[in-house]
């Protein structure tokens, strides 16, 4: 069946899409506030659509359910299909949008009518340049190379929270020019532009870097062993780091959490102080 924006929602619709927004708040990326909002919207959303607009900005990859992609009609075609005239209107697209396909893959003149040779097209002797921005976060050389670049673009690595995942990476910190307002930036081999979110009233700036990496990294990688998880069945891990949660703790001082997710099962974290003493492990559950 074709389904629009415009198709009424079923309650199995409106399920999974609180499925999708529970992932959400798992991950990280809703906060308890935005998750309660936004499932309370979806249980009495009328159409697809609007239960679309719940959960386009977020990464649905690892949600259990999978929402539908929705068609919207062409706007060339009429009730009827269409007639001979927008026929031919699309077919005269399709050759104009071919010959310039063709030329801007094959051409080096300045236009697809003209024959004769652009001397831009020369060989200039300009070598690529090849970005080589940190992609595998949980090595040595990746999360030394995040917090690198956390510092060249904040001047420092202070945030609220920071999760890193395998491949990329999200950060809370206040806004410069308003330090009342909480900015999230994404990390994907580059920081993106941020967007506003809020942050809970005992919210601290604490220094996010302020742990041993190489020590860390070596207790990521037994953290599947730690908590009893086959390696070769571990689905996801990621990193949190956040202050800390101990009101004995220096105020200034962090914790940080390392999860993973099997294949099959159900997952497992670890706590630790920013020493990386372990405050806590905690088994996936029978």
């Amino acid at each position: 069946m074709r389904r629009t924006p415009n198709t009424r929602a079923k309650d199995s619709d409106r399920d999974d899409t609180c499925q999708v927004l529970d992932s959400a708040l798992a991950d990280g990326q809703l906060s308890g506030e935005e998750h309660r909002q936004r499932v309370a919207a979806a249980t009495s959303a009328p159409t697809l659509g609007d239960l679309q607009a719940l959960v386009s900005d977020l990464q649905t990859e690892n949600a259990p359910v999978q929402l539908p992609d929705l068609k919207r009609p062409s706007p060339l075609a009429g009730r009827d299909g269409g007639g001979w005239g927008i026929r031919a209107a699309v077919a005269a697209v399709l050759v104009l949008l071919g010959v310039g396909i063709g030329w801007g893959l094959y051409g080096n003149t300045s236009s697809p009518l003209s024959f004769q040779s652009d001397p831009g097209a020369k060989a200039d002797g300009i070598p690529a340049k090849v970005l080589t921005p940190p992609r595998q976060l949980h090595s040595l050389g990746g999360l030394t190379g995040l917090f690198e670049q956390m510092r060249v673009k904040f001047g420092d690595a202070k945030g609220y929270d920071l999760t890193i995942f395998e491949d990329y990476a999200s950060l809370e910190r206040p806004d410069p020019t308003e330090p009342r307002r909480v900015l999230r930036y994404s990390y994907r081999g580059g920081w993106d532009d941020p967007s506003e979110t809020s942050a809970s009233s005992d919210a601290r700036l604490v220094d996010l870097g302020a742990f041993d990496i190489p020590a860390l990294v070596a207790l990521v990688r037994g953290a599947p062993e730690t908590l009893g998880i086959n390696p070769t069945e571990v689905k996801s891990t990621h990193i949190s780091i956040e202050p800390n949660s101990d009101i004995t703790a220096p105020a200034d001082s962090i914790e940080i959490a390392v999860y993973v997710t099997p294949k099959f099962g159900n997952s497992g974290y670890i706590e630790f102080n920013g020493d990386l003493t372990t405050k806590r492990v905690n088994y996936p559950s029978p």
